[in-house]
């Protein structure tokens, strides 16, 4: 099917949605509105990014926000879980939690680690987690994520399967015993495209044709993804790889070594084409280009891995590292 779920128009913002956060109490709301936030920030702040937004959760939360025990259900806490002390470490959430992007189906939750506010380089090889629906109850079997060592640090990208909206956190086993909340929204609520919906063309710039981007590649030098439009990748019948990102203006470290994975799995995936849109039309970084206003991105890097007949097989938001793409590409054309 095609992407049919409500417009907006795309400004250079980071958005916040409510953010619900369970207390002894109930249920609060933790931020704004996404369309009452959208004012306060400048053009130029444009997509500061999931990852750095979890970045500063965590690093600005003194945990106050849970209140009491915070438990429900089977006793397990549903909380902010970012700066939670009982652990042998916390969390920090490399994705949005909060911003209508997560929808029912296969959910991709990659987290980093903390201790003492410093990242963990040297964490383990492998983590544990289970999933909890709003009241605590465990959703699913138990999951796990292999470390991804990639700058600025390394992450965990978990995968679990969710079947329907809702308030859920994810309790990592030898970190906080406060889960780690986020929302799945109705698909009718997200106005990116989705895995399982059809990828509408664009006519992305090209060096024969920049449509008004200059520079249409702000890596040096330009990367070889220009040479088609998304539009003709598509009518190719061949699966494609559509990478958005801004590798001079990523406000979060986390487009260029996006992109160089990328770029360093081309010659292994042949079969696949590669395309690139930035983000900016020009180096003022100051307006969203048309191809970004088409997706109604509101957040950068991501990559969008289409299928020969059009259909969106999965999207990879905010980092990645060669060895996780890999196997997201394989996936891809198997």
């Amino acid at each position: 099917m095609s992407h049919t779920g409500p417009k907006r128009e795309t400004t250079m913002t980071h958005d916040h949605a409510e953010a619900r956060i369970h207390t002894a109490d109930g249920w609060r709301s933790g931020t704004h509105d996404l369309q009452a936030e959208r004012g306060r920030f400048g053009r130029r702040t444009f997509i500061i990014g999931t990852a750095a937004a979890g970045v500063l959760a965590a690093c600005s939360n003194d945990g106050s926000s849970n209140g009491g025990d915070g438990s429900s259900g089977d006793g397990t806490a549903v909380g902010d879980g970012d700066s939670a002390s009982d652990g042998d470490f916390s969390l920090v959430q490399r994705f949005a939690t909060d911003s209508p992007i997560l929808v029912p189906g296969e959910l991709r939750l990659p987290f980093g680690l903390m201790r003492n506010a410093e990242f963990i380089v040297d964490g383990p090889d492998t983590l544990s987690a289970r999933i909890v629906d709003i009241d605590g109850n465990t959703i699913g079997e138990p999951i796990s994520a292999t470390r991804r060592d990639v700058t600025p640090a390394p992450y965990y990208a978990f995968r679990a399967p969710v079947d329907r909206p809702g308030i859920y956190g994810i309790i990592v086993d030898g970190g906080p015993s406060t889960a780690a909340n986020f929302q799945v929204f109705d698909p009718a609520d997200v106005t990116i495209p989705i895995p399982g919906e059809t990828l509408a063309g664009f006519d992305t710039p090209t060096v024969e044709e920049p449509a008004g981007v200059d520079p249409i590649c702000t890596r040096q030098p330009s990367c070889e993804f220009h040479s088609v439009t998304l539009t003709e990748a598509l009518a190719t019948g061949s699966p494609v790889a559509y990478f958005v990102g801004t590798p001079a203006f990523c406000a979060t470290e986390s487009c260029t070594p996006a992109l160089e994975a990328l770029i360093e799995l081309q010659p292994e995936f042949s079969d696949v084409v590669f395309v690139h849109a930035e983000v900016y039309t020009d180096d003022t970084a100051s307006v969203s280009t048309p191809a970004v206003q088409a997706l109604g991105l509101f957040f950068e890097p991501t990559v969008f891995l289409v299928g020969p007949d059009g259909v969106i097989m999965d999207r990879v938001d905010n980092l990645w590292n060669p060895d996780e793409m890999r196997e997201r590409l394989r996936a891809l054309t198997v």
